[in-house]
This record gives C-alpha cells, sequence and structure tokens, in this order.
C-alpha cells in the first residue's frame, strides 16, 4: 500500500491553480518549479523524489515523467506511485508504481477533480481489485502467486472465497464462511491467503538479548497456538526498551511497527494482567511489561489470548485488538543530514528521503532555506550560528519524543559540522552535560553529503588528486596553538590543505599567519583556490597563488584550498568555466609510475 505522502509537482505557471488544490485537498505537499521557492532542475528534483520513494503527481504531460524517470527506473514492486495529471484535471494516468499503490491513489484524485482515472493495469481494471495489494491491516503470505491467480480469474476461471473479506467483493466468487484466514482458491492456480493483522504482540527482554532469540522464542510461541505471523500488527514493549536491538529484529521480521509505552500506561494494565510481578514492579515500574503492553495496545475491550511465556531471556504475550485500539509511541529518529553545498542536484537521495521522512526540521536558518520546497509545510526549529550545542541536545530531545528529527548541516554532517557533537551529547552523562535517557535511547542515522573542499576541487579540475588535510582555523574551539602546530605539520608534509572557518568578523589573522608558515616550505607561485557559496546562484571561484593571498578576500562563505608543491594550474580557454577559465589539479604520481614501466 502507498503510505508515504505524495508531492504535488507544477512545472508551469498555469499548472500551479491545479497543484495547490490537490495537494490541499490531498494533504499533500506543493512542490512548484517556479517561483522563490521553486526547483528549477526538474531532472534533479524529480529523480531525487522518486529515489527518496516519494509518490509523485506531476501536473503535466506523461512523457516528461517518463524520460525524467527512465534512467533511475528499477524494481517494478519497490517504485513509488507516479501519476500523470492533464493540467485542466481532465486525466489522470498512473504511471508506475501499481504494486504500490499507484492505481489507489489515481483514483483519489480523479474522485478529487471529478474525472476519470486512466487505469491500465488488467486486474484492477476488470476485476475492481488489486489481488497482490491488500488493504491497510491485511497482508498475503504469497504475493508471488497472485499474478496466476489474476490471469486466471481474467480468463474466466472458477473461484472460491473462504473467509470474510470485505474487499474482495467485486470478484465473481463462490463465498464460504470460515474462520481463521481468507483463502482465495482460483481453478488453475494457487490459493492466496489472506490474514487480517489482528493482534498486538507484548515482549520484554534482558539488556542485549541476541535478536535470533527473540525471534526463535516468539515464532514458537505463534506456532503453539495457530496464529501466523501475517496476523500481528504491532510489536509493542516498555519505552526503556525502545533501543533494544533484539525487539526491533523482531518487528522487522514480521514486517511491522515496533512501539513503546511508559511505565505507568502499563502499570494501569495491572487489573487485567494474569500473574503481576512485584519483581518486575521494583525493576522497572510496572507489574508486567509484555502482557502489560499488549493490553495497551489493544485498548479496554481488547483481550490477552496468549499468557506470558517466559524463555531465559525474553518474555512475549498476544492481546486481540479491539475497536479501539491505542498507540504506543515509536523509537525516535534523529537523522543527522548534510546537504552539500545546498543545490538539490548535490543532495544524495538518502538525504532527500530523510529530509521527507522527518517530522522535525532543525537547523541553522540558511540551511533549511537552502532546502527550498522540500521543507515546505514541516514544523522547523531554528538556531543562530553559535548555538551549535543547543541546536544538537533539542534535536536529540525532541527525538527522544517519538518524532522523527532531521539536524540539517551544509556540506557533510560529519566534517566540521553536527555530527562530532551529537555523538559527544549520547557519549556524556546527564551528570556531565549529556541529554536525557529517552533521548539516549533514539536511532541515530548518519546521512553524508558532499563537503565544501570536495565540491570546490571538483569545480577547479583536481585539486585533491593527491593526499591532503582540513583544517579549522577557528580558535573558538580549538587552541590557537594547537592550530599553529597542525599548520607546521601539514606545510612539513606537503598536503594539500582545505582550510575550514578561515575568517570572521573578529577573527582575522590566523589565515594570514598560515600563508606565512607555508610560504616558508612551498613555492609562492603554489595555486590557491577561494571558494565561496558552492552551488548556490552566487557561486564564485577565484585563483590566487600562495604570495598573492588576501585575507580580505575571504569571508565566512568561503573555503580556501592550497595547493601542494605539486600543485599545476593551466587555462583551458574556456573563461565561462570555473575557476575563470583554469584547471587546477594535484598530479598523482602516474607520471613517474609510467616512466618506471617503460
Amino acid at each position: 500500500m502507498q503510505a508515504a505522502e505524495p508531492v504535488v509537482l507544477s512545472l508551469t505557471a498555469g499548472a500551479m491553480p491545479l497543484a495547490e488544490r490537490l495537494a490541499e485537498a490531498l494533504g499533500a505537499q506543493h512542490h512548484p518549479r517556479l517561483g522563490p521557492d521553486g526547483f528549477g532542475d526538474v531532472a534533479a528534483h524529480v529523480q531525487g523524489l522518486f529515489q527518496a520513494g516519494t509518490p509523485i503527481i506531476g501536473i503535466c504531460a506523461s512523457g516528461i515523467l517518463i524520460r525524467t524517470l527512465a534512467p533511475v527506473l528499477g524494481d517494478k514492486w519497490a517504485e513509488p506511485p507516479v501519476l500523470a495529471v492533464a493540467e485542466d484535471g481532465s486525466a489522470v494516468v498512473p504511471l508506475l508504481g501499481g504494486h504500490r499503490g499507484a492505481n489507489a491513489l489515481a483514483r483519489q484524485v480523479a474522485e478529487v477533480l471529478d474525472s476519470a482515472a486512466a487505469i491500465t493495469t488488467a486486474g484492477d481494471l476488470r476485476l475492481g481489485v488489486a489481488l497482490d495489494e491488500p488493504p491497510q491491516g491485511w497482508t498475503l503470505d504469497n504475493p508471488e502467486d497472485a499474478k496466476a491467480a489474476m490471469a486466471a480469474l481474467l480468463s474466466g476461471a472458477a473461484a472460491r472465497i473462504s473467509g470474510t473479506a470485505d474487499w474482495l467483493a467485486p470478484l465473481d466468487a463462490e463465498r464460504v464462511a470460515g474462520d481463521g484466514p481468507v483463502v482465495l482458491s482460483v481453478e488453475g492456480a494457487a490459493p492466496l491467503i489472506y490474514r487480517q493483522r489482528r493482534f498486538a504482540l507484548g515482549v520484554g527482554c534482558a539488556r542485549g538479548t541476541a535478536p535470533e532469540a527473540m525471534i526463535s522464542h516468539v515464532g514458537a510461541v505463534l506456532a503453539d497456538n495457530g496464529i501466523a505471523g501475517g496476523e500481528l500488527a504491532e510489536v509493542v514493549s516498555i519505552d526503556v526498551k525502545a533501543d533494544e536491538a533484539a525487539v526491533h529484529a523482531l518487528a522487522a521480521h514480521y514486517g511491522v511497527p515496533a512501539r513503546f509505552f511508559p511505565a505507568d500506561v502499563l502499570e494501569a494494565e495491572t487489573p487485567r494482567l494474569s500473574a503481576p510481578s512485584d519483581i518486575v514492579f521494583a525493576e522497572v515500574g510496572c507489574h508486567g511489561v509484555a502482557e502489560g503492553a499488549a493490553l495497551a495496545a489493544a485498548g479496554p475491550d481488547g483481550a490477552l489470548v496468549v499468557e506470558k511465556v517466559k524463555s531465559p531471556m525474553a518474555t512475549c504475550a498476544l492481546a486481540r485488538i479491539g475497536t479501539a485500539p491505542r498507540k504506543g509511541m515509536p523509537r525516535g529518529h534523529l537523522a543527522v543530514v548534510g546537504i552539500g553545498p545546498g543545490a538539490a542536484e548535490w543532495r544524495t537521495p538518502e538525504a532527500t528521503r530523510l529530509i521527507r521522512e522527518a517530522d522535525e526540521l532543525v537547523g541553522y536558518g540558511l540551511y533549511l532555506d537552502l532546502l527550498g520546497p522540500l521543507a515546505k509545510g514541516k514544523p522547523r526549529r531554528e538556531f543562530a550560528l553559535g548555538e551549535e550545542e543547543l541546536r544538537c541536545r533539542y534535536a536529540l530531545e525532541s527525538a527522544g519524543e517519538g518524532r522523527r528529527v532531521a539536524l540539517i548541516s551544509s556540506g557533510d554532517a560529519g566534517i566540521f559540522a553536527m555530527g562530532a557533537l551529537v555523538a559527544e551529547l549520547l557519549d556524556r552523562d546527564e551528570d556531565t552535560g549529556g541529554v536525557s535517557a529517552a533521548a539516549r535511547r533514539v536511532a541515530v542515522q548518519n546521512a553524508p553529503g558532499i563537503s565544501a573542499l570536495q565540491a570546490a576541487s571538483a569545480r577547479a579540475g583536481a585539486l585533491l588528486g593527491h593526499d591532503f588535510c582540513a583544517i579549522s582555523l577557528s580558535d573558538l574551539l580549538t587552541p590557537r596553538e594547537t592550530i599553529i602546530q597542525r599548520l607546521h605539520a601539514a606545510a612539513a608534509g606537503d598536503f594539500v590543505i582545505a582550510f575550514y572557518n578561515p575568517v570572521s568578523r573578529r577573527r582575522r589573522t590566523l589565515l594570514a599567519e598560515a600563508r606565512d608558515i607555508l610560504l616558508e616550505q612551498r613555492p609562492a607561485d603554489t595555486p590557491v583556490l577561494l571558494a565561496s557559496n558552492l552551488g548556490r546562484p552566487e557561486e564564485q571561484l577565484r585563483r590566487r597563488t600562495l604570495a598573492t593571498l588576501e585575507v580580505d578576500e575571504v569571508d565566512m562563505l568561503t573555503v580556501v584550498l592550497i595547493g601542494a608543491s605539486q600543485t599545476r594550474a593551466f587555462q583551458t580557454g574556456d573563461i565561462a568555466a570555473a575557476a575563470e577559465g583554469w584547471q587546477i589539479y594535484t598530479p598523482r604520481g602516474y607520471a613517474k609510475k609510467l616512466a618506471d614501466v617503460e
């Protein structure tokens, strides 16, 4: 089923009113190509959304989307829905993602527009139902057999349905009452077995329980009680287990979410527990974890169907979900995302996906603005320059409340950015300035980005063609003496050097000192590259030499790359090229290798 929030794309001014109307009706985002928040590069933006798994509704000709996405097409079972909608709203065409909800989304869009969905999938069109795509809350044991069953039905084969499933009502089939799974038997094809996700699985375990042990234990309990994995709706436990690998491995094994409840919610279920435990209460603050979590998730009219079963390391219990189930809190997730220099085409699909999935964006305001339409409609928390620790602490604590948070850095978040500070806060305990216990349980994912030194080198040629290092010239966090020591070492080692944070309004002397230290070790005509606003409309690259490098030419948005003694610069004749028509590179040593071979 299509679950991710779709994005409506408008490529022309004429398409924008319809896109806004659709986005509002569907609760989706509108990404315009035009205007101050426009995405500009159609191919980069559309391909990025597609590779991030985002459903796309394009107010444009089908051919535009087909040609744009052709280079990135792959697994049809994994691709998101892609729809083309006529600018006048007269037609809705699902192009891709038929196995991921494209047809259902097309019908929804057509209903909003009072138009027609051009469904071309034979099964959906003639049978009125997609056999390989059961609705939310249902699962198909054997999706690989659905194609043969649909083909047989389309050929007029007789069919029988055992059990009750209202969504199969459009099929012309004999109905037979039955409990348990719903079985669609089609003459000449393997039976399709559908199961309703109707049980909450509560679990508890010792810290560090092996995932294999948890999965084996639960599998045995389900088998002993005649319950299939496809009947599970979720795995639930107490919140202190939110970072327990075995719990998440179990949920992934059955393809269901893992959710968590605080101890006081589980304690409220004590009257319904089969055997309340004072020992468990003393340990975690409630009289039962597995049964309590299952019952809390099942709701007040849910019922325990499998009492707690123990293994040496884990416990589990099952409850039938009632009419008013209660949702636990998911494990919080913090994505530390490097967005590269800022241009959308330099942002990885992983970064785009994590930003799209985020409930909240956190970062310096300029970096959030660089996200353009990708950030539209999302809650954002801005922090000023100099508030880096506040920024990371807030992001961790917000994720600790069960949110998916994206902490945005320019370049690569692990290079002179927020990645290290997040790790440092998690490494401290609360008594020494760390974060709360809830924040320490969040899942942290680091998404790399193109760093400024990579982008600058590539724009000018291959300045980083041989050994290089990066040094921050900010003495706010690194003692000045340490920076000077590193400058001498890098000069003596003849590294290509990337200077980050070269100057600020108050720091104006270290760059000049660095230049003078390097002039003691390498030629005055050593190439230097000043790169500012990389990947943005204001991008500027200037070629200088070590002797002509002036501090006043450099600002806070500039990365300075200093060549090694072997770095070379030559003119290409193309004055429109980056670095004013110059190519700057550092030889790797292939000339020597070739000479040795000869």
